[in-house]
């Protein structure tokens, strides 16, 4: 018989070893240091990019790299990864605004630079437009380091917007310039201002102000691949700019600067012993998706991992330092890879025919409009340009009066157009004809799409370096910006 007290001994032994035990299997929680935020307990980025493909999500990335692999191998079944598709750590995010689970731009951007939600429409404020949140661009100023906003279509625009201003509308477009000037950040670079005079264009010139606030302006190409460390603060807009203030569509572009190059001048200008932060804005994504074009998207998501390849360059000299995340805000169009029409079948190698944006198509639309008029359009005309400009050269009888249809609608002035249901879901209130044209070369390369709008279907995130491991798994937008800046060593707010 064991003894009372053997028994007691016996039961405070047994009581320490599962305590021992129990503490072994619970996950022990990492201990805060001093300087740590929003729950990141490893080495700090010293340098990061951060790249927004507009409108971009799995099937522009995927319809690019099918894309790529036309152009690079006979394989028809070959797919060729982009810079940023290899990157070792990969998520999803949702999208979602507080007023809808179709997002906008500035919603989504809001949330991807402040780490908060809002509603459309809305440039880094909350809904009530009461609370102002401040983007993870201007705490990087705050601790120091160098910033840079660059964006393919105009550096008021929604995406670069929400990083530097704060505005209860993202069409505030003088304010946002304003807002710009006043940031204090060291480099702008891509497009222009869509209103820098204000909206009557009887108030003080925004760059001007800027100028004032110490900004050096350059708009030539000479000018801006001059641009050096020792002229401070820059303003670099692309010279010939295209519709809306945006840099050319990549399929248009001829000798002017590309993204990539406004990145690589963006590195060399930022560069310094302190660390700097870099958005970079594929914009132009988003508008093509949004007029169904998607042989103007795909090479725009090309560019956009053409820049990331000047973040990558750099990274391989800083690989311990280093940050890079690559995600979209939202997707455009409703874009699949899988058409009705072609069942089981792809195409993409049709889509490399055609040699010009819808807007540039459109260009030619308008001039045919001024030379025949209303009523003398003949679809005959147009196949010769059609067979040489975009490869048509199968069309149906069907696809002829699809066209014919569209000829007519656009020779109409736009106010007498047809204004009902049938006419937007054919047109989207882009030029029917152009829109015709684009939308029967897609579907007959096998890529089929849903909407003229956003959708709201997560994105994905890819990350590479400095704490990269942290963009795995499925979290919503808002983490992404919260990731980044603890990744960046500044404090959520």
């Amino acid at each position: 018989m064991i003894s009372k007290k053997n028994w007691i001994c016996t039961a405070v032994v047994m009581s320490a070893f599962l305590i021992a035990l129990l503490a072994a299997a619970v996950p022990k929680q990492p201990v805060a240091i001093a300087g740590e935020e929003n729950g990141y307990y490893g080495k700090k980025a010293k340098y990061v990019f951060y790249f927004i493909g507009d409108g971009m999500a799995m099937p522009q990335i995927n319809s690019t790299e099918i894309f790529k692999g036309t152009l690079n191998s006979s394989d028809p079944m070959y797919k060729e990864k982009l810079n940023f598709t290899v990157f070792p750590y990969q998520g999803m995010q949702t999208t979602h605004s507080t007023s809808s689970f179709i997002t906008d731009s500035a919603a989504a951007g809001t949330a991807l630079a402040t780490g908060h939600k809002t509603a459309n429409d809305v440039v880094g404020v909350d809904p009530t437009n009461t609370i102002k949140f401040k983007t993870m661009a201007e705490m990087a100023k705050e601790k120091g380091l160098k910033v840079g906003i660059v964006s393919s279509v105009s550096i008021d625009h929604a995406t670069p917007a929400v990083f530097y201003a704060h505005e209860p509308s993202r069409n505030n477009f003088y304010e946002i310039a304003l807002a710009m000037g006043n940031s204090g950040f060291d480099y702008f670079a891509g497009g222009g201002l869509l209103s820098p005079t204000g909206k009557k264009k009887d108030l003080p010139n925004a760059l001007d102000i800027a100028k004032q606030k110490g900004y050096k302006v350059v708009n030539s190409q000479e000018e801006i691949m001059r641009l050096a460390k020792n002229d401070g603060k820059v303003i670099a807009i692309q010279p010939d700019l295209a519709a809306e203030e945006a840099m050319q569509y990549e399929i248009d572009r001829t000798n002017q600067l590309s993204l990539a190059d406004f990145t690589r001048k963006g590195i060399e200008l930022l560069d310094n012993p302190n660390g700097f932060f870099m958005m970079v804005e594929g914009g132009k994504i988003d508008w093509a998706c949004h007029a169904n074009d998607a042989a103007t998207t795909v090479r725009d998501v090309m560019a956009f991992d053409n820049a990331i390849a000047e973040a990558l360059k750099f990274y391989a000299k800083h690989p311990t330092e280093t940050l890079i995340v690559v995600t979209g805000d939202h997707e455009t169009g409703g874009m699949s890879i899988g058409f009705s029409g072609t069942k089981y079948e792809t195409f993409a190698s049709k889509i490399n025919k055609q040699t010009m944006s819808f807007e540039e198509f459109d260009k030619k639309i308008k001039a045919y409009r001024a030379t025949v008029g209303e009523t003398n359009a003949n679809l005959q005309d147009w196949l010769p340009i059609l067979a040489s400009e975009f490869g048509l050269v199968d069309l149906t009888a069907y696809d002829k009066q699809r066209l014919s249809d569209a000829l007519a609608q656009s020779m109409l002035d736009s106010k007498k157009r047809a204004k009902d249901e049938q006419t937007y879901l054919l047109y989207g209130g882009y030029e029917p004809f152009s829109m015709t044209v684009t939308h029967i070369l897609n579907q007959k390369a096998g890529i089929g799409w849903t909407t003229y709008a956003h959708t709201g279907v997560a994105v994905p995130v890819f990350a590479q370096g400095v704490g990269g491991e942290k963009f795995q798994g499925y979290y919503d937008n808002t983490d992404v910006a919260k990731k980044i800046m603890g990744i960046m060593g500044v404090k959520f707010q």
